[in-house]
C-alpha cells in the first residue's frame, strides 16, 4: 500500500516530534542518521538569518 502526499500518515506530527527531539541550542536541527539518505546526505538543518 502506498500513500499519495503523506494522506495516510500523520506528517505534521512526525514533523514536530523529529523537530522537537533533534533541535540544538543554536537552531538548527540534526537530521536522524537513518534519515540521511533521504535527505541527500544532509546532516544539520541550519536556520535561516
Amino acid at each position: 500500500m502506498h500513500t499519495l502526499n503523506g494522506s495516510g500518515v500523520a506528517l505534521p506530527r512526525l514533523m514536530v516530534a523529529l523537530l522537537e527531539q533533534h533541535q540544538n541550542a543554536d537552531g538548527s536541527v540534526t537530521i536522524p542518521e537513518a534519515l540521511r539518505s533521504y535527505m541527500g546526505g544532509t546532516e544539520k538543518l541550519l536556520p535561516v538569518k
